[in-house]
């Protein structure tokens, strides 16, 4: 089997679907890498997620996208994403992650966790759910500690503190409620996120009101312990019983992997990559980005429904490089 592509695609979550569906359609040789499940982020979100798009919003590739839901649930979009992938046949290789991007002259060599490819082009489309903002607080990797939330049943009658303001941490913090967990929110700003879902919103903010739900505003823990965690909060000091932490702080792209591919990164705390907005070509000639990895830092920024068009605006930019090989960013 020959491992010489036209384009090679970092990720196999919906938007590397889209990339690859494009290629398809164009008759060119690719391959997507998944170093995890298909949809990988969107399977490891928690179990209960809805999504705050419509259905025909996460479609791509104009393929209908079917919910009984008014917004589908994870699950849902799980089916679709593998069907679409599935009834394409399309040439995804999972659990095979992606070590190293080295130009060389007009190709790309890529080594991967099992072999090696020599491409034309590449395209990331990676995400950013792999690695958590840590809160950088002693006691942080203690086992009772998590960045990731799945369901509520283990935290049935525990002590549990739940990190953050956002969609997650929100989710996490009702759920876990009502399945009889014992919640205290610690939240670094002075109210519940504006970005959380407008449907959600009254709910936790009823539960706080009413007292069901603790909330320390303008907070934040200074050290966790087996049995406790100090927060520190406008009153002073804080000591709080504690079985489990779910630390929803959120997550960042990997920047390393970008940096060693040569992509340059803006300064400060955004950390955006440089590409063309026209054609996604990063200042990497024929390495593009697409989807939520745009965005750097800022990752509300970019997600399915506005990044789905970034598929076609790279084929395109191939095409036409393809057509005139002068043509580049």
């Amino acid at each position: 089997m020959s491992n010489t592509y036209k384009v090679l695609i970092i990720g196999a979550g919906p938007i590397g679907i889209a990339c690859a569906l494009e290629c398809k359609k164009r008759n060119w040789d690719y391959v997507v890498l998944e170093k995890g499940a298909l949809t990988n982020s969107l399977f490891n979100y928690p179990k209960n997620m809805t999504f705050f798009s419509t259905s025909e919003k996460l479609e791509i590739d104009g393929i209908p996208f079917i919910s009984i839901n008014p917004k589908p649930n994870r699950d849902e979009a799980l089916e679709y994403y593998r069907r679409v992938a599935t009834s394409n046949e399309l040439n995804i290789h999972l659990y095979e992650k992606v070590l190293a991007i080295e130009r060389l002259k007009e190709h790309f060599t890529i080594t991967s966790s099992k072999t090696e490819y020599q491409v034309d082009k590449v395209i990331i489309a990676s995400g950013f759910y792999d690695i958590p903002t840590l809160l950088n607080v002693p006691g942080e990797d203690l086992p009772k500690v998590t960045h990731y939330y799945n369901e509520a049943h283990p935290y049935a009658m525990q002590d549990v503190i739940v990190v953050g303001a956002s969609n997650s941490s929100v989710d996490a913090a009702l759920e876990i409620w009502r399945k009889g967990g014992n919640v205290t929110m610690v939240i670094r700003g002075s109210n519940i996120g504006e970005r959380v879902k407008y449907w959600v919103k009254p709910d936790i903010l009823n539960r706080i009101e009413e007292g069901s739900i603790k909330a320390y505003y303008h907070s934040e823990i200074v050290e966790i312990k087996e049995a406790e965690v100090s927060i520190k909060t406008p009153d002073g000091n804080k000591t709080l019983p504690n079985d489990f932490v779910v630390a929803l702080t959120g997550y960042r792209p990997n920047f390393e992997f970008l940096i060693n591919a040569g992509i340059k990164l803006s300064d400060g705390v955004a950390r955006l990559p440089q590409y063309d907005p026209e054609t996604m070509e990063t200042n990497v000639s024929g390495l593009y980005l697409a989807g939520v990895i745009c965005g750097g830092m800022e990752t509300h920024k970019w997600f399915i429904e506005n990044s789905r068009i970034h598929a076609k605006m790279i084929a395109n930019h191939i095409e036409t490089v393809s057509a005139n090989p002068k043509t580049t960013m």
